[in-house]
């Protein structure tokens, strides 16, 4: 069975690691998330003062851009960790004041440039499952699966902020609602790279449907384009 490119993007909170992960260890394929890379960029602008919600001071963050050192790393059991300069950070990518501020960075040019340069990289053998805002777009536009995921708003601030008070966090649902609509506006009408479904995605409108009937149906495509000669 020939391997290849799953591509997976879509507004934000829609299950789009969950389903990616899920394929990666179905299929023995790399996954990569490439959300969590700018959240990671993010954290780093946020960690050295160069972002917060009243300044960005972009030229430095630009010229910083380079030198980050972004690595996933699968452990003994599977599981994918992210590292930001030999520091795991995959827990403290997630908090709201990244989620807040992650728009941002990631509509920089130069930041997108650098980091495309490098999910190209990691999936020049295929066997790889990438999710983001522009993996069929531009990063990887002929691969052979291409999927779009979306959910109602609502659905998807109610399971965000689930997931944040699971972790202990203290959240506001009406925050989490305005966060989830404002990166819909950000990221489908940033200028660079903007969140558009691709002509040949399949959508994946997950609002009523069960993480395994979601999974049933994403491996029936998954099966369609591996048995092509």
């Amino acid at each position: 069975m020939k391997k290849i490119i799953i591509a997976i993007d879509g507004h934000s909170s829609t299950g789009k690691s969950t389903l990616a992960k899920q394929l990666a260890k179905k299929l023995d394929y790399i996954y990569v998330d490439s959300g969590a890379m700018y959240r990671a960029v993010t954290l780093f602008a946020i960690e050295n003062n160069y972002i917060d919600e009243n300044k960005f001071d972009k030229d430095a963050l630009i010229s910083a851009i380079s030198s980050l050192k972004i690595e996933f790393k699968k452990d003994e059991s599977g599981v994918t960790t992210l590292f930001l300069n030999n520091k795991e950070v995959s827990s403290k990518i997630r908090g709201m004041q990244v989620s807040n501020l992650v728009s941002k960075v990631a509509a920089l040019p130069e930041v997108r440039q650098c980091l495309v340069k490098e999910q190209r990289q990691m999936g020049q053998y295929k066997g790889i499952v990438m999710d983001g805002r522009d993996i069929g777009t531009v990063v990887f536009p002929d691969a052979e699966l291409k999927i779009f995921m979306t959910a109602s708003a609502k659905t998807r601030a109610q399971r965000r902020w689930d997931e944040l008070t699971a972790k202990g966090e203290q959240v506001d649902l009406d925050a989490v609602y305005e966060n989830i609509t404002s990166r819909d506006h950000k990221d489908s009408t940033r200028s660079d790279s903007p969140l558009v479904q691709a002509k040949d995605a399949h959508i994946l409108d997950n609002s009523n449907l069960t993480p395994k009937k979601q999974f049933e149906l994403v491996l029936g495509w998954v099966n369609q384009n591996t048995k092509k000669k």
